[in-house]
């Protein structure tokens, strides 16, 4: 999980180490470019370093042996990955990453002619260590339970994206040549339900020939007991009318179905293999019971809030910096007379959707949550705005329980609202606003 970094205007207490060298590294899949100077000196020393455990290895020791295990400061263009996993094992590497917005920025501050190259980079980098190693953080990964869940869970929303788009394709097939599966296999086409319906009726002809007795105790063995849904069905599949007869249609169809098919049914089951391990690291995790129990978060959401977050309560002085990385703060543009609020695009997509739907949900869990959405509504906010302004709150919240190792509670926050006579007051009792 990437970690917020901040850009102090005073240098940080780990910036003033006494470095014995410093290196930008610019990584590459095959190869890695490195500008090296020694500290106290002006003179740089440009190599190449081929991307393989045993080369990293080879160069670490090389660095270590040279300068005396004194600490090295290396800045480079990422904040996990290959090259992050093979240098976070050498304590005396202190790792500086640089966000590729604020590299390229640079380049374009230092040079005028927009050329890019990787041995250039590597250079650029170098010299924003040694020049401006004050609005740089060192990157101190959090622990290994921390990291374990903050990677799981990022592979489970990758492994639902996947589902899902698994699941539109089926959709876009079926509804070239079987539109009634849609209504007939359930109400998601990648339910077990669903999949089990296509691969034992794959084609409109197939379902007509088969017995209703023999459908019903189908849905039965799925667990789909209601009578009035499976007596909707049937009748549906009597007066079915194909869409199209034509076997080229069909066949090809078919074939596709069943290769979509194929693959939910396994993601599925990895999917629920990863909630349980989640759920599994979550019991054993300190700082669980900050998370668990918010309004909304659930056993998806709370993983993904204790990663974004972290272990390290040193990071961080004020939520701005979360606010910021995560996209949830927007941007003031003011030039003379003309200003502009803007949403913030350079962030992380995955914290951003982490506090957004963290948001989203809180609104049917907590009053003042939907209070304050509703109070957004009515001042003519449109629906997304209105919860990343929700989730600008809720992260102000939660910094300050993470801060303080303070569970959050719902009854102290209205409170606090009622003592300051929050303007929110007046929506605490009103139905809820239906989103647009």
């Amino acid at each position: 999980m990437a970690q917020p970094k901040m850009e102090p205007s005073e240098p940080k207490t780990e910036n003033l180490t006494q470095f014995a060298a410093f290196v930008g590294l610019d990584w590459a899949d095959q190869k890695h470019d490195l500008c090296l100077s020694t500290a106290g000196s002006e003179r740089v020393e440009h190599s190449v370093l081929e991307q393989s455990p045993e080369a990293i290895d080879q160069w670490a020791g090389r660095l270590r042996e040279r300068f005396g295990g004194q600490p090295v400061g290396i800045c480079l263009e990422q904040s996990r990955g290959a090259l992050i996993h093979a240098l976070m094992k050498y304590e005396f590497l202190v790792l500086f990453p640089l966000a590729p917005a604020r590299l390229a920025k640079y380049r374009e501050a230092v040079t005028s002619s927009g050329a890019k190259d990787d041995p250039t980079d590597a250079n650029l980098l170098w010299d924003y260590l040694v020049r401006h190693r004050d609005r740089l953080v060192a990157w101190k990964p959090d622990g290994p339970l921390s990291r374990q869940i903050a990677l799981l869970a990022e592979a489970r929303r990758d492994a639902v994206n996947l589902r899902t788009k698994l699941g539109n394709q089926l959709t876009a097939v079926l509804k070239g040549y079987f539109p009634q599966a849609l209504s007939l296999a359930g109400e998601t086409v990648h339910s077990p339900i669903a999949c089990a319906f296509l691969m034992k009726w794959t084609t409109p002809e197939q379902l007509q020939r088969a017995q209703l007795q023999t459908v019903r105790k189908f849905y039965y063995s799925q667990n789909c007991r209601s009578e009035s849904r499976i007596q909707e069905r049937l009748e549906l599949i009597k007066n079915l009318v194909p869409l199209t007869t034509d076997p080229a249609i069909i066949n090809s169809s078919v074939m596709k179905v069943r290769m979509l098919v194929a693959q939910l049914r396994p993601l599925a089951k990895s999917i629920d293999a990863m909630d349980r391990r989640l759920k599994e690291l979550m019991q054993q995790h300190p700082d669980a019971g900050l998370y668990v129990n918010l309004p909304g978060a659930g056993d998806v959401l709370a993983p993904r809030l204790l990663a974004a977050f972290g272990d390290d309560r040193d990071r961080m002085d004020s939520c701005t910096p979360l606010q910021c990385l995560s996209g949830i703060a927007p941007v003031t543009r003011r030039s003379g007379k003309r200003c502009s609020v803007q949403r913030r695009w350079a962030c992380s997509k995955f914290l951003r959707q982490t506090f957004h739907e963290f948001a989203h949900h809180s609104r049917h869990h907590s009053a003042w949550a939907r209070a304050f959405y509703d109070s957004q509504r009515a001042a003519g906010k449109r629906h997304h705005t209105a919860v990343r302004a929700l989730a600008f709150k809720w992260i102000r919240i939660l910094f300050r329980c993470w801060k303080t190792r303070t569970p959050y509670d719902e009854a102290t926050y209205l409170r606090a609202l009622k003592k300051r006579n929050s303007p929110l007051l007046k929506y605490l009792d009103q139905p809820a606003t239906v989103c647009a």
